[in-house]
């Protein structure tokens, strides 16, 4: 559809943003840290004191090292400055659950720091398009101000903002028509943190269709040519453990396939409706008669080890939940082989990582932000992307709400995420306006915007949805306490893990449709 006519002029880029994200960032230097924190100190202790023939070995802490090389790689450079900050900081043996406020300061600009390539990302991504104002800055905000990203990477303590600069990054090449440079960031980005695989087959098709193209012989050297760009990453990354002859335990490390099918918080994704189904189907054969397995109480596992057997349905394993993805993605790969649009990427891959998230194996309540942060950049491409993208990172912040169990962070995530909500509100709402009484000049130029479709306005059926949430929030922080006292204390957390399912679920199917249906 058309775009509004550009009634408003704003002016602040993406510079703004970055400085108001970068002084709330300050401000949570003090609040709740996850053991996440933990795992990346040991992880800076270990790299520190340890040659690299011994990192992806050492079992000192249970914090073992399961990130690629790249990050390990990362991990020692930051390793150098936080030896001079605080020398315990990197002590592996004395060190063990150390947390003084110079480790804290140190560990939460490290992140902050490291955000600056997810700042420049969203410039790079807007500064070339033929953007308005308002629609420039819409986006850098959506970005920047992601509540998901200040909860878990500020909050709860990951490094998720960097990596999906890196993604990002790599988007706006291949935006661009750049397919080499963008090929390339990608596969540095697969060499930091393996969970983003799953866009790899998008990549491919898209890379191989759009790239190696132009006659076979001039083809075939691209494809040459991309083949050993990403095979000389891949060599910088793994050649060295390689030599020491550690290629083994690097690839069980990041791949602990004994883990359960889900997290130890049940991300929202299809497997949890194929569990409870499982346990009712379990819990009725047994009240019949039936000699079935007992339903267990989880089928998580938030550390290595093996996972919780069904008791009625067929048992999935991390083969079937691979083919599952693999069939998800497909629709998005035929396109891709069909038809390679640079304007379809972002799109694409946010929808390779929706699959990922809805089928994949033990997938974390936090990997919702793979397909949440992408599927901003085509969030005002029309009122029902705009509309999709409202419901979509409204349910994401919330599933993510469980990792931040104090009571003391309480109002910090619920003010996170109303005023993410406000400014999605007010800028789709400015960027597709009610329709006026008399003609604007848009209609001169032959596109007729006075239509009410084209106007932001959340439906009934998502203002239901939403006031669900707000139903199923009020029940776990206040009701159930007072009902149920210390009794069921996983029903809170399995509402959220489903309500937030079927969010994600519709999410999933709306995406499917915009790809089927767009030439």
């Amino acid at each position: 559809m058309t775009k509004p006519p550009n009634n408003c002029h704003y002016t602040g880029g993406v510079w703004w943003p970055a400085l108001v994200a970068a002084a709330v960032k300050l401000l949570l230097i003090p609040a709740y840290h996850s053991t996440d924190f933990e795992v990346h100190r040991h992880w800076l202790a270990l790299t520190h004191s340890l040659p690299l023939s011994r990192w992806y070995s050492d079992s000192t802490s249970q914090w073992t090292l399961d990130y690629p090389p790249f990050f390990a790689y990362f991990e020692k450079f930051l390793s150098i400055f936080a030896a001079r900050v605080d020398p315990l900081m990197t002590d592996l043996y004395r060190g063990l659950d150390y947390a003084s406020s110079r480790a804290i300061l140190f560990q939460r600009l490290s992140v902050a720091l490291s955000d600056v390539l997810l700042v420049y990302s969203a410039y790079r991504l807007t500064k070339k398009r033929n953007f308005r104002d308002l629609e420039r800055l819409l986006i850098c905000a959506l970005v920047i101000w992601a509540p998901g990203l200040f909860l878990v990477d500020h909050m709860h303590f990951q490094y998720n903002g960097f990596l999906l600069g890196m993604l990002l990054l790599s988007i706006s090449f291949l935006e661009e028509g750049r397919d080499l440079m963008g090929g390339f960031i990608f596969a540095v980005l697969l060499c930091f943190k393996h969970l983003f695989a799953v866009a790899a087959p998008v990549y491919f098709v898209y890379l191989f269709r759009h790239y190696c193209r132009g006659g076979f012989l001039k083809g075939f050297a691209r494809l040459v040519l991309m083949g050993c760009v990403v095979l000389a990453v891949f060599a910088a990354a793994y050649l060295p453990f390689w030599h020491y002859g550690q290629i083994r335990e690097v690839l069980q490390r990041m791949f602990p396939f004994g883990r359960g099918l889900c997290h130890a918080y049940w991300a929202p994704n299809f497997w949890v409706f194929y569990i409870m189904l499982d346990k009712v189907l379990g819990f009725l054969l047994m009240r019949l008669g039936f000699n079935v397995q007992a339903p267990k109480a989880s089928f998580t596992g938030g550390l290595v080890g093996d996972s919780s057997p069904f008791s009625v349905l067929p048992t999935i394993t991390p083969f079937i939940t691979f083919i599952t993805v693999l069939l998800a993605v497909s629709p998005c790969l035929i396109k891709a082989w069909r038809n390679p649009q640079p304007r379809m990427v972002s799109r694409w891959v946010s929808y390779a990582y929706t699959c990922g998230f809805l089928f994949g194996w033990h997938v974390h309540e936090k990997a919702s932000l793979h397909f949440v942060i992408p599927l901003a950049l085509t969030s005002l491409k029309s009122v029902e992307d705009a509309k999709h993208y409202f419901f979509l990172s409204i349910v994401s912040c919330y599933s993510l709400f469980p990792l931040l169990f104090e009571a003391q962070e309480y109002p910090i995530k619920v003010v996170l995420l109303l005023l993410h909500a406000v400014l999605m509100l007010f800028g789709f709402s400015a960027f597709f306006p009610k329709p006026s009484t008399t003609r604007d000049a848009a209609v001169v130029k032959g596109r007729d915007n006075n239509s009410e479709s084209h106007a932001f306005r959340i439906g009934w059926l998502g203002k239901s949805y939403l006031v669900g949430l707000v139903v199923v929030e009020i029940w776990g922080q206040f009701l159930h306490p007072i009902i149920f006292g210390d009794a069921l204390p996983f029903l809170p957390l399995m509402m959220i893990s489903i309500y937030c399912a079927l969010g994600m679920l519709y999410s999933w199917i709306w995406q499917l449709t915009q790809i089927v249906l767009t030439n």
